[in-house]
């Protein structure tokens, strides 16, 4: 295997061609106070999966492919299942 990142996350939004934006949360213990403490970084990723909204994907460090884009969707961890009525209550 080679020496890039790789960091999982889940996408939240899929609107652009071939790229998605994936969210990748760290958590950490405070140097200072101790506590453990979450922080959140949105990415784009390069997309030939077709990935959808809520899935976890696997994204690994990439050559600058656009401006912003630094990231490639490796594999997709877990499928997001949505149904036509998950938000309707009976």
């Amino acid at each position: 295997m080679n020496n890039r990142r790789r960091m999982n996350g889940f996408v939240t939004s899929n609107k652009m061609d071939k790229t998605v934006v994936v969210e990748v949360t760290r958590t950490y213990q405070h140097r200072l106070y101790k506590k453990v403490v979450q922080s959140h970084k949105r990415v784009l990723a390069h997309d030939e999966l077709d990935c959808q909204v809520g899935d976890e994907v696997r994204i690994v460090e990439s050559q600058p492919l656009s401006r912003h884009k630094r990231w490639v969707v490796e594999e997709i961890i877990r499928r997001n299942i949505r149904t036509a009525d998950a938000g309707v209550e009976q």
